[in-house]
């Protein structure tokens, strides 16, 4: 068996991720059919690779196909494999990712894009064993487990006609469910460190984390993209920090973020992007016929007005320094002033 440190790397301590990870240990050495289910970016071909290897069937190989990625007729071929003169084109035998994948683990990406005709045939490979290449009548058998994954209800899709409810049934022999970032925001400062470990050593920099100020506004974030969107993030940072060795302060949510940005030309119908986080809300104003503390008051402004800028900017420093008419310098000795990032 393999040992643990050659597994995908996983990275977590909350106790959604670790109830996760018990359960994938639990149904590995179970050689049935799995289902992976979990929004975009989650980490659904990790938990696939660590079925596979935590299986009997670790030494056999580990096969992907991403069903989304091909016409149907390419993904029939690509499964199943065709003969010499199937179709156009066809001019010798190709073997499919269910041959390749004999005594090993297949993992189907995406599989709800899969259509009518490559359900079938994927039913039968799972319930017999046993398929036919496009264009052939050999009948080829086979000993392959299934992992399928999707970030859509199966279920309400099989109940509109658009997925088998025979091959639900036969994949969901278990259901793992792989819970979203922001139901697991403990793991977030955990896996910003990682991901910005990792960017440092491949530039040659030193790595000293994340200042507090940005793991604040990290843990924060709702993270639409989950942990492929945060590893983007905890690079960018890494990458783009002007002092090395230092902690870092400045987290860029938005590359796309620029004054100089074109007007939003969406189409209709496609979804809008998130809203900005929040502002904090504003300071609250003295009574003029009571004594007070000009200078104190005039900082709370000042640094309410820092505050609310940054958080409009999703606290890209840069693009908030050009909001605000200032150099990137001056919005930093006015950060410190105001206490929003650690003075050196």
């Amino acid at each position: 068996m393999l040992a643990s440190s050659d597994l995908p790397p996983l990275i977590g301590r909350s106790r959604a991720f670790l109830d996760l990870l018990d359960r994938v240990s639990r149904v590995a050495p179970l050689d049935r059919p799995v289902l992976v289910i979990g929004e975009r970016g989650t980490g659904k071909e990790l938990i696939a690779a660590r079925l596979h290897y935590l299986s009997a069937r670790w030494e056999g190989a580990l096969v992907k196909l991403n069903c989304a990625a091909l016409a149907e007729s390419l993904l029939e071929t690509e499964l199943f494999g065709h003969e010499a003169g199937a179709f156009t084109g066809a001019v010798k035998r190709r073997i499919g990712r269910f041959e390749l994948a004999h005594d090993g683990t297949l993992f189907l990406d995406e599989i709800a894009n899969a259509g009518a005709a490559v359900q079938e045939k994927v039913l039968r490979a799972i319930e017999y064993g046993e398929f036919e290449r496009v264009g052939g009548n050999e009948t080829i058998r086979v000993d392959v487990r299934v992992i399928g994954a999707t970030n859509v209800d199966l279920r309400a899709a099989a109940d509109a006609g658009r997925f088998r409810h025979d091959l639900l049934d036969r994949l969901a022999f278990d259901v793992l469910t792989v819970p979203p970032l922001r139901a697991r925001r403990e793991d977030v400062a955990l896996l910003a460190e990682h991901f910005g470990r990792a960017m440092a050593n491949e530039l040659g920099h030193d790595f000293a984390g994340f200042a507090p100020a940005a793991l604040e506004a990290l843990a924060r974030y709702d993270w639409p993209g989950n942990v492929r969107e945060l590893r983007n993030v905890a690079e960018r940072a890494v990458a783009h920090w002007p002092e090395p060795g230092t902690p870092i302060e400045m987290i860029d949510f938005d590359p796309f973020a620029s004054p100089y940005a074109p007007a939003e030309t969406r189409a209709e119908g496609l979804e809008a992007p998130p809203p900005a986080p929040e502002a904090p809300s504003g300071p609250r104003l003295p009574d003029p016929t009571q004594p007070f503390d000009l200078r104190e008051r005039i900082g709370d402004l000042e640094r309410h007005l820092l505050a609310e800028a940054l958080a409009a900017n999703r606290h890209n420093q840069r693009a908030t320094a050009t909001h605000l008419g200032l150099t990137y310098h001056q919005l930093r000795n006015e950060l410190k002033k105001a206490g929003l990032i650690g003075a050196r």
